[in-house]
């Protein structure tokens, strides 16, 4: 049986961008993450190993609980969008209905999705058996490993799902090839989790926002750093570049989660979900029909505004609610945010990638950091 290799949760071990040298826009929360968005926490479980068969696991998963796992159930404001469809985010038509996100999030490889979905409700159930009385709709987004990963194995299992929900907690996110982004590969390079945050001045308040990625899209011709042109410099002869031959340059997929703390409608939700775009188009994409490019953002302001359940037995009493929000005329800063943090988050998993060999042989490589620091000298960055 294959025993998961777990990372650390709550350290950060990796180089990120910043530590190069790399400069973005925007002033950063603490962790610079997404769990700088205060209750929002964050666990991973990673497979790495060979199958019964010889073929080699590279895969895993990625939990985010946007109000912990204390206030599981109490829904949060949420909008999501697809840029381009060629990828699964389930859950996503209650969200889209109700306005509303009020279960786990988990993030995995595309052929592991059920897997994930099961884990949820069992996890929920578990913990909070209450909410099991009516319906549970688990949020779960996929991004394909299969040049890495015996995707077709199916390796990843629902214990696998739980064990990524238990480990979530608040503190520096693992990134790079963790969780769920354990296969992934970026532009040609190895790629997988990133994350960053922001931090929004409105008015007399002061806001968090936080991106997290599973990156896996992008051909090495389009990356772009710090503004430059970069790719066509790097490593002429990828193996992936290679490997894929006619495939369609770029094909591939990213998952987006935005979390703030900012009071907000579930339109403005999905306003902010649909930027997301934007931070990964700065790295140089201009998306590919073959990917699967999906977002959700979430607002953790307004608890309990927004539930159709109570997690007691006591029934709605159907008075009316309020819900605070921040005027239309106010959001562009958030929209800012979106953008600039997704941008450092897509640089940020290209950083902590590594080299990694896997299924049948086929290695990606880790993006050549000197190299890099080099064009970007010569560039003026």
């Amino acid at each position: 049986m294959l025993s998961p290799v777990e990372p650390t949760v709550g350290s950060q071990d990796t180089l990120r961008a910043r530590d190069l040298g790399i400069r973005f826009s925007g002033v950063p929360g603490s962790l610079n993450a997404i769990t700088d968005v205060p209750g929002v926490e964050v666990g991973c479980i990673t497979l790495l190993g060979d199958s019964d068969e010889g073929n080699a696991i590279r895969t895993g998963v990625t939990a985010i609980l946007p109000r912990g796992r204390n206030a599981v159930g109490r829904s949060c404001a949420a909008g999501v969008h697809a840029f381009n469809g060629n990828g699964e985010l389930t859950g996503g038509a209650w969200i889209e209905e109700s306005g509303a996100l009020a279960m786990p999030i988990l993030l995995t490889n595309t052929h592991s999705v059920g897997a994930c979905h099961h884990g949820s409700v069992q996890w929920v159930l578990k913990n909070r058996p209450e909410l099991g009385r009516q319906w549970l709709l688990p949020v779960v987004g996929e991004t394909w490993d299969g040049y890495l990963n015996d995707i077709n194995g199916q390796h990843v299992t629902s214990q696998h799902a739980v064990a990524a929900l238990e480990r979530a907690t608040s503190g520096p996110v693992p990134e790079g090839s963790v969780g769920g982004g354990t296969g992934m590969n970026c532009y040609a390079f190895k790629g997988g989790n990133g994350t960053s945050s922001r931090r929004v001045q409105i008015g007399s308040r002061c806001y968090t926002v936080g991106v997290f990625l599973q990156a896996n899209f992008g051909a090495r011709r389009e990356l772009r750093i710090g503004g430059a042109d970069i790719g066509e410099a790097l490593a002429a002869d990828n193996p992936i570049e290679a490997y894929f031959g006619a495939a369609p340059a770029g094909a591939g997929s990213c998952i987006g989660i935005v979390a703030t703390d900012a009071p907000l409608l579930p339109g403005q939700c999905k306003a902010l979900a649909r930027r997301v775009i934007l931070g990964l188009a700065r790295t140089g994409t201009a998306g590919s029909h073959f990917s699967g490019d999906l977002f959700l953002a979430f607002s953790t302001a307004n608890e309990g505004a927004l539930d159709s359940r109570f997690p007691t037995a006591e029934p709605d009493d159907g008075n009316p609610r309020s819900l605070s929000f921040l005027p239309w005329g106010h959001v562009d800063a958030l929209y800012a945010a979106v953008v600039d943090a997704a941008e450092e988050s897509v640089v940020n998993a290209l950083v902590a990638g590594r080299t990694m060999t896997g299924f049948g042989g086929r290695s990606s490589p880790g993006l050549p950091i000197e190299d890099l620091l080099g064009l970007l000298k010569r560039r003026g960055e």
